[in-house]
């Protein structure tokens, strides 16, 4: 992943990826803002998006100033938006509202630690891997609240001190790679559910 996006070849960087489009919505912003803290923590970047133009230049510029160290492919490529997906170690979602959303289940699937605004559906799909949490054996990514640059900076700090925790690290990408998001048990709830108003309503 590092050379297909032409960041420096460390196997000890902490490499963030991105996913997304380059919208205010996406509280991509928050990223631009946070990427000093990224290299004082030993953090790589990778940037896959396309959006608002404003955006798409700043991650430009950001890349120029930072070789090695950022990069952005402004646009859409399949493989390499699952490159980032496997590939890195954590994967940024800072959306300001997400009803759903879906990056980060597959950043879960391929063992990417999603690293997200505590929000819409983010916050339905992802267990924050605070103390409890770890001390439990659960935790499946890093909740962050409110939506705010200085809120990010913090949960990426987060991110590095489970980084320095290989196993605890490891639990957490095994707890997201094994959750089960598809529809059987939801699926399954509904349908009792329907039989037993069914049973209950007049006829």
């Amino acid at each position: 992943m590092q050379k297909l996006f032409g960041l420096a070849v460390d196997q000890d960087a902490l490499l963030f990826g991105v996913v997304s489009r380059l919208a205010w919505q996406k509280g991509i912003d928050l990223i631009l803002a946070n990427l000093d803290l990224i290299e004082q923590i030993g953090g790589q970047l990778a940037v896959l998006g396309s959006g608002e133009p404003s955006l798409e230049e700043a991650f430009h510029a950001a890349a120029k100033a930072r070789p090695g160290r950022v990069s952005a492919m402004i646009g859409y490529d399949e493989r390499a938006a699952h490159m980032i997906q496997a590939g890195a170690d954590a994967l940024l979602i800072p959306s300001r509202f997400e009803p759903c959303g879906l990056t980060q289940l597959c950043a879960m699937r391929y063992g990417a630690v999603p690293v997200a605004a505590r929000v819409g559906g983010l916050t339905d799909t992802i267990i924050d891997a605070n103390e409890m949490a770890i001390a439990s054996g659960l935790g499946t990514g890093v909740l962050f609240s409110p939506v705010t640059s200085g809120a990010l900076g913090a949960a990426l700090q987060r991110t590095r001190r489970l980084w320095d925790a290989p196993k605890v690290l490891d639990r957490i990408r095994a707890n997201g790679m094994n959750t089960d998001v598809s529809w059987h048990r939801p699926a399954a709830a509904y349908a009792r559910l329907f039989r037993e108003l069914s049973a209950t309503s007049p006829r």
